[in-house]
This record gives C-alpha cells, structure tokens and sequence, in this order.
C-alpha cells in the first residue's frame, strides 16, 4: 500500500509540474528563427514520437535535445542505443535494463509506469523520435 500511495504521489508531481514546464519548452521552441521548422524533416513515425514526447509522455521535463538536465540528452541517448545496439521499446516496457545511466534509474521509474501502458506504435515513434538526432 505504501509503494502505491508512492507512486501515486510521484505522478502527482509530475503532472502538476507539467504545465509549467511545457511552457518554458514552447518557449525555447519560439526562438527558434522563423519560417524554420525543425519537426518538418522528421518521418511520421518520429512525428509521432515528438507529440509523446512533447505531451503524454511528459519526457520533456528531464530530456533536452543536447544538454543533460535531470537525465541525458536525447542525442546521448540516441548515440547510446546506437552504439550498443541497444532496445529502446523494450526499455521503456520494462523489459530490460538501462543502459545510458543506470544511476538515474530510479529517477526514471516513475515514468516507465507510463510508458508500459504505450502502445507499440508511441514506443517506436519514441524511438524514431529519439535516434532522429544523431549525426546524419
């Protein structure tokens, strides 16, 4: 019961935190010069990942593109999983083990609550999403 009213409490905060920090999100974006979209070269499956990440998903909050925040940039995700060859989907199902920062993990428990409940369509889109930023 505990472990529960825990959890309960950690998504609690999460999403209340959410609203604030998406804004700061859509602001940065804004700075972004105009006329250029930086989404418009994605394929659809990684469009699709971009809405999770930027919304339900709520990975925002501790992923930027190029910076780490309160976990690794995506690209250093991306390059990870890349390099390792690595299963982004079955990470975020709970299927297997982390392998950019374990010692952030229970830090990212919480959120991999969320994502089992994903269907495999969001995962891969996340994972479209995500390896869209290494180096081409």
């Amino acid at each position: 019961m505990k472990q529960l009213l825990t959890l309960l409490t950690i998504i609690t905060l999460f999403s209340c935190k959410k609203e604030e920090t998406k804004n700061t999100a859509v602001d940065q974006n804004t700075t972004v010069s105009e006329g250029s979209d930086p989404s418009a070269s994605l394929s659809a499956e990684a469009k699709l990942g971009q809405e999770i990440f930027d919304g339900k998903g709520n990975c925002f909050s501790c992923h930027k593109p190029d910076q780490k925040i309160v976990g690794p940039s995506i690209q250093e995700i991306a390059k990870m999983y890349a390099d390792k060859k690595g299963n982004m989907v079955n990470f975020l199902l709970g299927e297997s083990e982390p392998i950019v920062d374990p010692s952030q993990y229970d830090t990212m428990k919480a959120n991999i609550y969320l994502t089992k409940n994903f269907s495999e369509e969001e995962l891969k889109g996340l994972e479209a999403y995500f390896m869209s930023f290494l180096p081409k």
